[in-house]
């Protein structure tokens, strides 16, 4: 047997592997971290200095330049207007005053005179937020604002961010700092179509630049922060903050030793007057209504001012030529001949259903005159809101059928009254009967029978709000989940009476409301903005979506109701349409008791119109002053003229048949009318031939039973919306007593175009 040998010489000896223990893993990476971050180090020194020497510094006389945005109609093809073309005008530091400079410097970067143009905090921070989606961070010193503008680039980039970055390095190494800010201050938004300090002059106070006076300076540095929210034309609101960031900029300035406390203090009492300007021409008529529109639109959107009047954008509205034209030439037809705009304002606006698509409206004044825009102003909506009571109260269980307390007044157990319209010698109003049902008490707009259905529903205020919200009509205070144009409405409380229309909504939001039913009970949010592109790019696209306000059952129904309304009640003006159409009437009362809107609110399946009257400031009177002040006469034919034209060349549709939904009431005592059984006839003698009609006894006729009273005649109703109790000399028999319900199928009461000053009102509530 052989054996393997060893290898000569001594002995060696193997020693076991020691584990790598954690700290030398740790410092493995560390040190391969150390070498990537070394060369990455290098890589962005070098990228740096690569940039830093091929960036040319902007010449902003040359280079600056703005790109105004286009609007279009719904069709995308249609040219419907622009926003501020280029208004700038270069001036030398030597032709601003001191103020001005003093004043910016006070409000956008107090250590301007002494930073060296960056402010690397605030890079990282702008950097973090617009890479994380929150939102957008601009530059923070004048330097980086100057190169920003500059390029006007939209782009959220860590690349921009670093271009900008060196730019200001080499802006701030290559140009004094009086050049900079000359620079600035040439080209920077001010607002109102306004690039740089000669054209914000002119702009908001009609002057040069030289000739600022202290406050002027200040105001014009105010709002560089925000243009269009510390516009003082912009409402109480603006002008409010404005003065907050108007006393901070003269604070700033007498810290700084520009001015002294008592120059500040001065200044501080009060804003400086503001000329009124002319509006550019491109703005006349309807047009400046619409641009205003959809300016406000876009900013909710999130774009800013500059955006709007130099960012380039093209944007597809909703509008149509013919929805506009419709709306504008109904109300030349419709309206009263000889009262102008200047003090009779008249609002249209034309929603269609299931989309929300604002399609016309009628803003009122010519907006180079005013620029008020009535269908967004709106004003109390009277009756107008009692569908919305009747969608409720289905929601809750009642029917078409039930009955509700139509006589006058109407008495809440806190002593609160109500009355319906009419005057009778008891100063209370029209009596209708205890028991009318709700389809009638819709017709005939009966006040006491609604605020009845309104009672009887348990939370019956709060409900109605809460369906008026979920239709279309935004609350008092803003909210993302009720939207409308505007966002609010004003006195909308859900107390008592919020049933008859105290509330002062758009007609816009109304539009929507009713659109809302016409679409089967689901809302969509009105706008009126569909797309808007830049250089190809899809910026924002209008993604369509509903939600359901009621069921289609108690659509169907409130729908039907309305069309009674058209049919035979207060509406029949609107049958003149010549197609299927629903509406209701409203006239509302200021604190005077004077009238002061009428309303006519519609829709065919296709299509959902508002019109609102209303004279001055909106509360002023119209009664006695307007040929007729009913709802049921000029906003009816204003309507009917608007739809005429709406609805040429589109086809004749129905609206779907009414689903008599019959929940379980909530509350006892308003179950259908039931008519007492016919009373027995009895024998009566013949009347003897020498009998004259003076000698007729005057007892109730044998067929007529004991218990009618004697003014049974079936009430002559008004055009306004409401009924008076006929006199005996115009009244015919009656088919049933005064206490059972108008039936739905009944004859149309008589209606004229017009009425005369004896015809009764519709005051939307009164109480004692």
């Amino acid at each position: 047997m052989s054996a393997k040998r060893r290898a000569d010489g001594p002995a060696v000896k193997t020693r076991p592997k020691q584990p790598v223990t954690a700290r030398q893993r740790v410092l493995k990476v560390l040190k391969w971290l150390l070498i990537a971050g070394l060369v990455g180090a290098l890589f962005l020194v070098a990228a740096f200095a690569y940039l830093y020497k091929t960036t040319d510094i902007p010449d902003p006389n040359k280079d600056f330049q703005t790109q105004t945005s286009f609007v279009y109609y719904a069709d995308g093809k249609t040219a419907l207007g622009q926003y501020a073309t280029q208004n700038r005008e270069s001036i030398s530091l030597k032709e601003m005053p001191q103020t001005i400079q003093d004043a910016v410097v006070a409000a956008e970067n107090r250590s301007f005179w002494t930073d060296k143009g960056i402010d690397p905090k605030g890079i990282l921070r702008a950097a973090f937020s617009n890479a994380s989606g929150g939102a957008t961070q601009g530059a923070s010193t004048i330097t980086q604002q100057y190169v920003k503008i500059l390029y006007l680039s939209q782009e959220r980039s860590y690349t921009r961010k670093l271009k900008e970055a060196i730019l200001s390095l080499k802006m701030q190494r290559s140009q004094s700092k009086s050049q900079i800010l000359e620079g600035y201050l040439n080209t920077i938004y001010f607002g109102r179509g306004a690039y740089g300090i000669q054209a914000a002059s002119r702009a908001y106070f009609n002057t040069d630049a030289k000739n600022l006076t202290l406050s002027q300076s200040a105001v014009l540095a105010s709002v560089l922060n925000n243009p269009t929210h510390f516009d003082p034309a912009n409402g109480k609101s603006s002008r409010k903050d404005l003065k907050e960031r108007y006393d901070y900029v003269l604070d700033g300035m007498a810290s700084a030793g520009n001015i002294t406390a008592d120059q500040a203090t001065k200044a501080e009492k009060r804003l400086p007057k503001f000329p009124k300007i002319q509006a550019q021409s491109q703005y006349g008529g309807q047009k400046g209504h619409m641009l205003s529109l959809v300016k406000t639109e876009l900013h909710a959107l999130g774009f800013s001012d500059e955006d709007i009047d130099g960012g380039g954008l093209r944007v597809t509205t909703t509008f149509t030529p013919k929805a506009m034209d419709a709306a504008e030439q109904g109300v030349l037809e419709g309206k009263p001949d000889g009262f102008g705009d200047k003090e009779l304002h008249i609002a249209v606006a034309s929603v269609e259903p299931g989309t929300g698509a604002l399609r016309g409206f009628y803003g009122g004044q010519d907006y180079l005159q005013s620029q008020i825009n009535w269908s967004v102003a709106g004003g109390m909506v009277g009756s107008t809101f009692k569908p919305i009571t009747l969608a409720t109260a289905l929601d809750n269980g009642y029917s078409l059928k039930d009955t509700f307390d139509g006589n006058s007044p109407y008495t809440f157990p806190d002593g609160l009254t109500v009355r319906n319209e009419g005057t009778g010698s008891d100063g209370q109003g029209n009596d209708y009967g205890s028991a009318v049902d709700a389809t009638y008490a819709l017709e005939q707009s009966i006040n006491t029978a609604y605020v009845d259905m309104s009672n009887s529903i348990p939370d019956g205020p709060d409900k109605i709000a809460a369906m008026a919200n979920a239709m279309g009509i935004p609350p008092a205070k803003a909210t993302k989940k009720y939207p409308g144009i505007p966002s609010t409405s004003r006195d909308f409380d859900a107390d008592a009476l919020i049933t008859l229309g105290k509330a002062r909504i758009s007609a816009i939001n109304m539009a929507n409301a009713y659109a809302t039913i016409a679409n089967g009970g689901k809302r969509a949010n009105v706008h009126v903005i569909d797309k808007v592109t830049r250089n190809g790019e899809t910026l924002y696209d209008y993604k369509q979506s509903t939600t359901e306000a009621m069921s289609s059952d108690i659509a169907a129904d409130t729908s039907y109701a309305l069309q009674q309304v058209v049919q035979q009640g207060t509406g029949q003006a609107a049958l003149a349409l010549g197609r299927p159409a629903a509406g209701k009437t409203g006239t509302a009362t200021n604190s005077k008791d004077e009238v002061s809107s009428a309303w006519f609110v519609g829709y065919t399946p296709q299509l959902a119109t508002a019109v609102m009257y209303v004279r001055g400031d909106g509360d002023n009177q119209l009664d006695g002053w307007l040929p007729s002040y009913f709802g049921a006469d000029y906003p009816a034919q204003t309507w009917t003229d608007v739809m005429k034209r709406d609805m040429e060349g589109l086809p004749v549709e129905e609206f779907p048949p009414p689903a008599n939904v019959d929940g379980t009431a909530p509350t006892s005592g308003h179950d259908p009318y039931t008519p007492p059984p016919s009373p027995t006839r009895t024998a009566q003698p013949s009347r003897s031939p020498s009998q004259t009609p003076s000698q007729t006894p005057s007892a109730t006729p044998t067929e007529t039973p004991s218990d009618t009273p004697s003014q049974s005649p079936t009430p002559t109703c008004t055009v306004l919306g409401g009924c008076q109790s006929p006199t005996p000399s115009d009244s015919a028999t009656p088919s049933s007593s005064p206490s059972s319900p108008q039936p739905s199928n009944s004859p149309p009461a008589s209606h004229g175009n017009h009425v005369s000053g004896t015809a009764a009102r519709e005051p939307f509530w009164y109480a004692w």
